[in-house]
């Protein structure tokens, strides 16, 4: 008996004690006015780009590809990146795009990307895609080679 009143009397007080939210307002300060797809001048400039640091990266010019890069890049980029990125490149093949838009990345900023698959890859769903993300003055970010293993 002594039980149940204690259960009793500690859920009243719990019912007594809580309150009711009744005027929430959530505030959302990061803009959301991003367009989902780049505009023509927009891939037209970070498609260049791209072609002249896959064209800098074949003939192993690194001045000219860390001319490319934004300065977060440069920091991170070393010989070995240089040399894993042109492996698995193959910058004999030509490349096409297959998707542009904005990629959000872990600190919370949409930057521009593109997505390219190599022109002789005829299936819907390529083996090989090649991310390539950009700040918005046309530096590149980063590029991501994803080979699809079965």
């Amino acid at each position: 008996m002594n039980k149940l009143f204690l259960i009793l009397s500690l859920l009243a007080v719990q019912l007594f004690f809580s309150q009711e939210v009744i005027d929430l307002k959530v505030e959302n300060n990061k803009k959301t006015d991003t367009p989902l797809d780049l505009s023509k001048k927009q891939v037209e400039l970070y498609n260049g780009r791209f072609s002249q640091f896959i064209m800098a990266l074949k003939s192993s010019d690194r001045k000219k590809m860390e001319s490319l890069l934004s300065e977060n890049a440069k920091k991170q980029v070393t010989e070995a990146v240089y040399k894993k990125l042109s492996s698995d490149i193959n910058s004999n093949k030509k490349m096409e795009i297959i998707r542009t838009g904005y990629k959000p990345l872990i600190n919370g900023n949409n930057y521009p990307m593109i997505q390219y698959k190599y022109a002789d890859d005829k299936s819907e769903d390529p083996k090989e895609v090649i991310t390539a993300v950009f700040e918005n003055d046309g530096k590149i970010l980063g590029i991501k080679p994803f080979k699809k293993t079965k």
